[in-house]
Formats: structure tokens, sequence, C-alpha cells
């Protein structure tokens, strides 16, 4: 559950309003009206609005509102229905069908069925998803009828339903398909209302909803990559959410007026290391750069201390993670030498790559190339807009190293999978340790074997380093007194169906 930083929810007003009547003097309770629209502040501008099109944690946290998905997540983990209203899983654990809600409609006023759900995914499936390649395992899709679908997959996959939370498996209607980046129609509780770029986006409740509907009428996002101008806009109160960075939170804490709710993300920072560069293939070199890090001093620099190492790529909160964090030690002298042995005593020169838009990477990033200076790797940091870093880096894969977060999985696979050999993700472990005890993973129905499969997974990443694992942030957000119902997912979403103002 939350842990609430600042405890002080709500002030007592007093009102001293007489009222006079020709039968008596009675002193009268005034009517109040809670308020019904919300600003929030966020940083990082959504890349379209087209959740099958995207690999963009700022594109999902709107979209999560527009679009349904066939189940949620809670904030527990718990998954729980959405568009489906139940589910049914074959004995062998390979086909699963979903029965769906009958009272679902678009946003163009069109009923929902089977057909597009089947379009959705076989979309989620195609050539221009960059999720494509987490359903590949999906084999056949089948319309049962207007209200039930079964999915078939390959091969067992133990974790396959939660694969269907996330926000971009998100139920698109096709004839609006060519357009979803701007102009987006899905089923959810609010719709786009207006957005203008680089300036704010505004969602307007729908009123045919099939769930219960919102409390507010809209949701107005305020784009401010300005951290400093972000906190200030709250205190004056033109904004009711903002996200806090870690040298934020004192500002707040201890303030009647606000609240601070806290979570550690489930995610993982790590210093990603292309290994086609001639230099940072070499495992040595890898090695050097990891004992080189105080992770300690880059959580402070960049978070305030609101993290906590990581020596892999799971983090803390997962019921899977294993502690390498001693595998790999702080310790530049054996850099050093690790250098010379690699035939680098003299150093190299390489790239880092940064994302503007996120702060968090960006001051890890200054500190780590710092560090690395110390044992002669001198580090050239070019910092990039986010969406010249996902079509560079991400995508095109032209870059050295790069600081970045990875988000929002619900299953160890999910987060391990991009470090098969053959991954066509921006890094991968090419050497194929893990590659086996992946594919063990995904058919181990016992959880205390599929654990002891997880386990091993870290620990060839702690020593083969194809990244660099520095820490999980913590989410932290501050929230005026009278917000409520806002809550923190453990995947890369918002949603604003339960939020509203205390009267």
């Amino acid at each position: 559950m939350k842990k609430i930083i600042a405890f002080v929810l709500a002030a007592v007003m007093l009102f001293s309003i007489s009222a006079c009547s020709n039968q008596e003097n009675t002193p009268k309770e005034p009517q109040t009206t809670a308020k019904t629209g919300l600003t929030m502040g966020y940083t990082t501008e959504p890349e379209g609005l087209d959740p099958q099109r995207t690999a963009a944690a700022s594109t999902f946290s709107v979209t999560n509102n527009i679009y349904d998905t066939l189940v949620s997540v809670t904030s527990d983990w718990e998954i729980t229905p959405r568009l489906a209203k139940e589910w049914n899983v074959s004995e062998d654990g390979m086909e699963i069908t979903f029965t769906l809600r009958d009272d679902v409609y678009f946003h163009n006023g069109r009923q929902m069925t089977a057909k597009d759900v089947e379009y959705s995914f076989n979309r989620l499936k195609d050539a221009e998803s960059p999720k494509a390649k987490d359903y590949e395992n999906i084999v056949k899709i089948e319309t049962v009828d207007d209200y039930n679908i079964k999915f078939t997959t390959e091969t067992l996959d133990v974790e396959l339903l939660k694969r269907f939370a996330y926000p971009w498996t998100a139920i698109v209607p096709e004839e609006a398909a060519d357009n979803l980046k701007t102009a987006p129609v899905g089923t959810g509780a609010f719709k786009l209302k207006e957005w203008n770029p680089q300036q704010d986006l505004t969602l307007e409740r729908n009123d045919n909803y099939f769930g219960e509907k919102a409390i507010l009428e809209t949701v107005k996002l305020v784009l401010i990559p300005d951290a400093t101008s972000m906190m200030a806009s709250f205190q004056v109160g033109d904004l009711d959410i903002i996200p806090l960075t870690g040298d934020q939170v004192t500002m707040v804490e201890n303030n009647e007026a606000y609240q601070v709710i806290s979570e550690p993300m489930n995610a993982v920072q790590i210093l990603s290391i292309n290994t086609d560069n001639e230099i940072l293939k070499n495992e040595k070199v890898r090695q050097a750069m990891a004992m080189a890090i105080n992770k300690d001093e880059v959580i402070e620099a960049s978070m305030f201390g609101y993290g906590d190492k990581i020596g892999s790529h799971l983090p803390p909160t997962s019921p899977d993670y294993y502690d390498t964090n001693n595998v790999i030690e702080f310790n530049p002298e054996k850099a050093k030498e690790l250098l010379k042995e690699a035939g680098y005593e003299n150093g190299f020169d390489i790239n880092m790559t940064l994302p503007k838009n996120y702060q968090l990477h960006v001051d890890a990033g200054q500190v780590i190339a710092d560090q690395l200076g110390k044992i002669g790797i001198n580090v050239n940091i070019e910092i990039v807009e986010w969406g010249t870093w996902l079509s560079d880096v991400y995508t095109a894969k032209k870059f050295d190293t790069t600081v970045v977060g990875h988000t929002g999985r619900l299953d160890s696979y999910a987060f391990l999978a991009r470090y098969k050999s053959d991954s066509n993700d921006y890094i991968s472990l090419k050497t194929g340790e893990v590659d086996q005890l992946l594919a063990d993973a995904l058919k181990e129905l016992d959880e205390s074997k599929r654990k002891e499969i997880y386990k091993q997974i870290q620990v060839i990443l702690a020593e083969k380093l194809p990244a660099i694992y520095l820490q999980t942030p913590r989410t932290m957000l501050a929230l005026q007194k009278d917000v409520q119902g806002m809550e923190i997912f453990p995947i890369d979403v918002y949603d604003f169906s339960t939020v509203s103002f205390a009267e």
C-alpha cells in the first residue's frame, strides 16, 4: 500500500454565516461543491496517442484513460477484469479464452465486439509495433462469437494473462486506426478534448462509459519540463498533482497544504551498453566500468537518496529479485587493472547519449561520466530530445552508452527477455548464456523452480554486464490536500477515473 510521507490530509474551515428568515435567525451550512476539473503537471510530451505505435511511457500515462485493455492490474499487483469480464485457461496452459462485456462502446458510438479485439492484437503483432516481439508466442487469435475470443500460444507461457494488462494491448477500432496518433478513439473513461502539442492536453469524461463514470469532468495535463517551474506552479495552486524529484520532497513533506505519496518504482535504471562497439564488446572493459561506478553517489545525485541499488535487470519489488550487488563491487583500482588486462591501459573515448526530458537519467549520466574519467575513460556526453533518443538510440541502435529506465513489467520474463541473443532490442547478451534459461522459465509451472531460473539469469547478467545496473528509483507524487483517489501502479499508467476532490 501507499506510503504517505505527508500525513496532514485535511484542514478545518470555519464558516460563520448568519441568515435571516421571517420565522427565525438560524445559522445555515454553506453549500460547497467539489472541484470537477483536475490539472496535473508532466515533464515529457506523449509520443502521439496511438498505444500500439510507441514504446514511450509518457504516452501510456495518458492513453490508459482513453483506451481499455482486456484486464487491469491494481496498485497491489492483482489482475482484475476490464473489457473482459472473465477468462478461462486450458489445462495445458496454451489457450486462453476471454468473455467480453456486451455493453462497451467506442467513443465514436460503435459497439465493441470480439472482432475489435482480434484486429487490435493483430495490429499489436505487426511489423510497425514496437512491442510485436513480446507477442510472437501468440500464434492464433480466434473469434469464437461476438463476445468470446481465444488466444493460442506456440509454447507454454505461464505468465500469459499478465501480458493482456499492459497499456499497449488497448482495444482500438479499425476504422479509426490511421489517425489514432492525434485523434484517439477508445472505450475509456475519458476522451481527448484538446491537445496543444508542447503545451497541454485535456481529457473530458466519457459519459457513455460502460463502467462506473469518472467523478472528474476534465483532466488537464500541462507540459512543464523544468522541475523548478512545475513546483512553483504547484505551490501557488495552479497544479493539483505533480511528479516529484528527490530534491523536492523536503519542500512539501511537512506542509499541511500538501500530500506526498511514494512507492518504489517497478523499474530499473541502467547504463545501457552497445556491445557492437569494438571496445565495449570486451567483457573486462564492461566489468572495469562497473567497478568504477559508485552507485550510492549516482543515487544521491539523481534521486537525493530515494533509490535502491541493483545488480541486475530486476527491481527489488519483483518477487523473483535476487540481490547481485556484490558480484561486481565498487573498486576503482581493480578497474584500472582490468582495463590494462583488456589492452586499454591508457583508457579510451566513448559517447554517452542522454534523454533531455528525463533529468533523473541526465544527472545519473553526468556522475557516471565523471567516475569513469577517474579510471581513464573519457566520456563525451550528448543530451538529446526524447524523440531523438527513441529514434536514434532505441530504434536505430546508434549509440555507445546511454542511461535510461525500463519500467512497468509485471512478470520477470518480460523484464529479462531483451537479453536473448537474438533479441531485436537495443541491448542484448549476444553470447547467448541466458537463452535456454529464458526458454525454460516460460514453461516452468513450479513457482519455486522458476524463481531459481531467474536467479541464475540475474547472476549471469551481473557477471557478463551487457548493461550496468544502477538503481530502482521511487515514484513520488505531490498532491494538493483535497485530492483523493490517486494511486501509483506497477505499470506505466495513471488512472484518473477514481480521482476526485474532497468536498
